[in-house]
């Protein structure tokens, strides 16, 4: 045992020693981030507010806080922006008690090239590169108990043409100026200068530390997040100014996604038998491998990443974020049962990587490059910064060498220089290392690649989210293709969020740069789309088989299928909570029965059962509930299903209507035939059979026009009406693929519409159904019994479930206004719906389970670029409408064919295809 090791054991305990070793004190110069800022001195020298000193906030980016311009995609190359420097000034003291010690000023980003003076002194050489952290040594320089003057020069754009290549044209937001914290450390002057750390799930631990002209021994002791020991500390003595540390601890719980274990490690160095510095990491014990032509493993089992890429963005402070926006964004991905998510295009703050340590995500960490890559020279400092700053964080499992083109083969060897886990390097866009990661793949892509390839595939970008298209349209098919497949490693939807800022000089709009940017799950203010739920129910780890039902049989006894698809744990912690529910006219429902069913012990990938203990008697309930709750009490996902049929429903509506006495009034002379019933008056047109007036007192109630197909023929062949006891029946018959619409009005003033049709086989649509007219600005709000509370796509129905959901009128258009959810578009499943409009409340009762009704027409995005063509939906003619299919919807680069079989237009069975339905109309309350 060397001589430095055996006197610290013998002249002290070893954890006595390291209660007295000196920590790394910090002061920072400025805030810690968007929500604790200092201001600086400023002075930029183009665009708004140029040439003039003034105050800044720091961290901040300048276009955000009313300098310069803001610019997209490029902003050096062709036509420069104006704001082009950046200086900043800051004076500053520290405390005395700092004299002798090693002082470095470190920045945590940076945009460009950043030249750094203390006391008029530099402190170092320019550092080029904007999303990097990077340090100086100071300790010449600051006088410690005096005052220091801090100068900074920010250029927008790099003197180095390969940075800007790597970062200054790119599809995103291009900003400047100081927009992570700036802050001081303090350490002994012979102290640890680095750490390496690899940390197996088996328990085996590595470390390399530097201690420059060190002499002493460092030693590793690892506890609990509660300060709880952990295993025997491991010892090391330092030679050449490195000290190698192996060992096991005994008793590890890996950390997973699914479990994400954390623990606390303390590195201290001693000297002469006298603790000098430590060091302390939170760390998690864990194993990557990327198995060739078989897949990718952490802790040695295979994994499927679900995960989406994510900006480093915030509305009102561009890419200045803070420790909280970074733990609620982990939360909303774990909230959608993410496991993972891509740093797209650049390193990200390092509070975002504290999130997915503790709330377990796992996370690919990548070096800039979109599309064009950094020079040799220019990129081996930024994989060394990246690789040294993140490598201890557990949730990075993969690295990214740039993005579509943008990486420079030369610096793949770079980041096992640095990282002592050897963790993959993987290339986003290309098949590289054994990975096929193409991007925006069309489904069951392609001849000798991903699914028809022999290699791990894990698309980094698919199901671009661009306004309502891609991100949950087409998830589901492609998930239960990966989940088939053995050699799929999952992938990542683009993107979180919409990248939209906002405009000082637009009077506060929100800019998305046209159809660049509006493509996330959510919002800019992380308002949630409806793909935000179809994402958690698609890649819940607990499936129902039964959820492919909407409706549940009268037979089912409360016993259901169950799958995991977890990566690595058992259901056995999960527990399902079950609610039976009856649903009245007012919103939401009425709990009838409750209840809490545990899942047995079925592991990773398998398939069992579970009672969830129902009551028999189930006459007064509509609808059941299940909702799954994880090990930490986090809801998975609710599932629901309606047990009352559509035709029960509708006759419990009318109860409380009454049945009045007399019979209903005909006037057939002229065009129509006029009914009326009280104060509800109805003309049904002689020419068309459709609906030509419905009143209500004096009041007009204008819906007209139907019911009238949305695809096919009619020809009008007899109309009749007749007596039939109380009532007045018109009935009409077609050639075509309408057959007969038939009207009832009851002397309640009740009016049924009940009408057949029937489309050849093997045709195609976007739609089939019938439609009304209604003019959209009459209408002020919706209640309506179904699934919701948000519109869905035909290869989009996951993610809604049943109840009675309401919602005011919005004009709201998915990624440019953020009216969530919206009032327009196909809603699924609808049993009654009431509108609230300007002639009264006109409702819609169906007598069918499986219709959903359209809203109107959703407006296209508005504005130069806004509006790609496959995310364009064909709509059919009207205004609400009663549909027996759903229409789909494209993405960015996709057709809606192209995300999978439930995005491919509506084709007729070869027998053709038959439907009848009834509705009930009822005006005023």
């Amino acid at each position: 045992m060397p001589q430095a090791i055996m006197a610290i054991l013998a002249g002290c305990t070893l954890l006595t020693a390291l209660a007295h070793a000196q920590p790394t004190a910090v002061q920072y110069l400025s805030g810690t981030g968007k929500d604790q800022r200092v201001d600086w001195e400023f002075r930029v020298n183009g665009g708004r507010n140029a040439n003039q000193w003034s105050r800044i906030p720091v961290p901040s980016n300048w276009e955000m806080e009313g300098f310069g311009t803001y610019r997209y995609y490029d902003d050096w190359s062709t036509d420069p922006a104006p704001d082009s420097t950046g200086e900043y000034r800051h004076r500053f003291t520290v405390p005395a008690a700092w004299q002798g010690r090693k002082i470095e000023i470190v920045f945590g980003g940076a945009m460009t090239d950043t030249h750094v003076r203390i006391n008029g002194q530099p402190a170092g050489p320019v550092h080029r590169g904007g999303f990097y952290e990077f340090r100086h040594d100071v300790s010449a320089l600051v006088r410690p108990g005096r005052d220091n003057l801090l100068e900074v020069t920010v250029q927008r754009y790099s003197a180095d043409p390969a940075v800007n290549r790597a970062e200054r044209q790119a599809d995103y937001w291009l900003f400047s100026g100081i927009y992570r914290p700036v802050w001081l450390e303090a350490r002994p002057m012979v102290s640890i200068d680095r750490v390496a750390l690899d940390a197996r799930h088996d328990g085996q631990f590595g470390a390399e530390v530097e201690v420059a002209g060190g002499t002493g021994i460092v030693t590793a002791t690892l506890t609990t997040m509660a300060g709880k020991p952990v295993g025997r500390p491991l010892l090391a003595a330092v030679t050449g100014g490195r000290a190698t540390l192996a060992g096991r601890f005994a008793g590890i719980r890996p950390w997973s996604a699914e479990d994400p274990q954390r623990y606390r490690l303390e590195l201290a160095y001693l000297e002469k038998n006298r603790p000098v510095h430590e060091v302390t990491r939170t760390v998690g014990f864990r194993t990557v491998q990327l198995r060739p032509r078989d897949g990718l493993y952490v802790n040695g089992a295979r994994v499927r990443l679900k995960g989406s890429n994510r900006h480093s963005i915030w509305p009102d402070s561009g890419r200045t974020t803070s420790a909280a926006l970074s733990a609620a964004d982990a939360r909303l991905m774990k909230d959608m049962n993410m496991n993972a998510v891509r740093m797209s295009h650049y390193p990200p703050d390092p509070h975002f990587l504290d999130a997915a340590d503790e709330l377990g995500l796992y996370v690919i960490d990548e070096l800039a490059g979109w599309q064009k890559s950094y020079s040799t020279a220019a990129g081996r400092p930024l994989v060394k910064e990246t690789v040294q700053r993140d490598q201890h964080h557990p949730s990075v499992i993969l690295w990214a060498n740039g993005n579509e083109g943008g990486f420079n083969l030369e610096l793949d060897d770079e980041f096992a220089r640095w990282d002592m886990q050897r963790r993959p390097v993987i290339h986003p866009w290309a098949n590289f290392g054994g990975i096929d990661t193409m991007h925006y793949p069309a489904y069951g892509c392609c001849a000798a690649s991903l699914f028809q390839g022999r290699d791990v595939f894990m698309p980094t970008e698919f199901l671009h989210g661009l306004y309502d298209g891609g991100a949950g349209a087409g998830l589901d098919d492609w998930w239960n293709a990966m989940l088939r497949h053995p050699l799929s490693a999952g992938g990542f939807i683009w993107a979180f969020a919409d990248e939209g800022i906002v405009r000082a000089d637009r009077g506060g709009a929100i800019d998305t740069a046209g159809n660049n940017a509006p493509d996330g799950i959510l919002g800019p203010y992380r308002e949630k789309e409806g793909s935000f739920y179809a994402i958690r129910q698609i890649w819940s780890p607990v499936y129902l088989p039964l959820a492919e039902l909407a409706h549940l049989p009268a037979t089912f006894d409360g016993r259901m299928a169950v799958e995991n698809r977890y990566d690595h744990s058992s259901l056995r912690n999960v527990a399902l909570r079950w609610k039976l529910a009856r649903f009245g006219s007012g919103p939401g429902h009425e709990v009838t029965a409750r209840g809490t069913a545990r899942l047995p012990d079925i592991g990773p990938g398998l398939r069992g059962h579970v009672n969830l203990g129902l009551p028999r008697d189930r006459a007064g309930s509509d609808a059941l509930y299940v909702t799954a709750v994880d090990a930490h009490g986090r809801e998975i996902h609710t599932w629901s299903w309606m047990l009352a049929s559509a035709d029960s429903v509708a006759r419990r509506m009318h109860d409380g209507r009454g049945q009045e006495a007399g019979t209903v009034e005909l006037d057939d002379s002229g065009d129509a035939y006029r009914l009326r019933a009280g104060e509800v008056a109805v003309a049904i047109d002689k020419a068309s059979g459709m609906l030509g007036e419905l009143r209500k007192g004096d009041t007009v109630v204008p819906l007209a026009r139907g019911p009238r197909l949305v695809h096919g023929s009619a020809t009008l062949t007899a109309i009749r009406a007749e007596r039939q006891g109380t009532d007045v029946v018109v009935q009409a018959t077609y050639s075509g693929n309408l057959r007969q619409v038939g009207w009832r009005l009851a002397p309640s003033g009740k009016l049924t519409v009940n009408y057949a049709y029937g489309i050849e086989n093997g045709k195609q649509a976007d739609a089939l159904g019938v439609t009304f007219d209604f003019p959209e600005a009459q209408v002020r709000a919706m209640r309506w019994l179904g699934r919701g509370p948000y519109r869905v796509w035909k290869n989009r129905t996951q993610g809604v479930g049943f109840d009675v959901w309401e919602k005011r009128y919005n004009d709201g258009i998915t990624g440019q206004s953020w009216q969530y959810p919206e009032f327009k578009g196909l809603h699924d499943k609808v049993y009654w719906a009431r509108f609230a409009t300007d002639a009264g409340a006109l409702t819609f009762v169906s007598h069918s389970d499986d219709l959903a009704l359209r809203v109107f027409t959703p407006r296209d995005p508005a504005g130069e670029g806004a509006d790609p063509k496959d995310t364009r939906v064909a709509w059919p003619p009207g205004d609400i409408s009663f549909l027996d299919t759903l229409i789909p919807i494209g993405t960015k680069f996709r057709p809606a064919a192209d995300t999978g079989p439930s995005g491919q237009r509506n084709r007729t069975p070869n027998l053709g295809f038959f439907a009848a339905h009834t509705i009930d109309i009822l005006v005023g309350e």
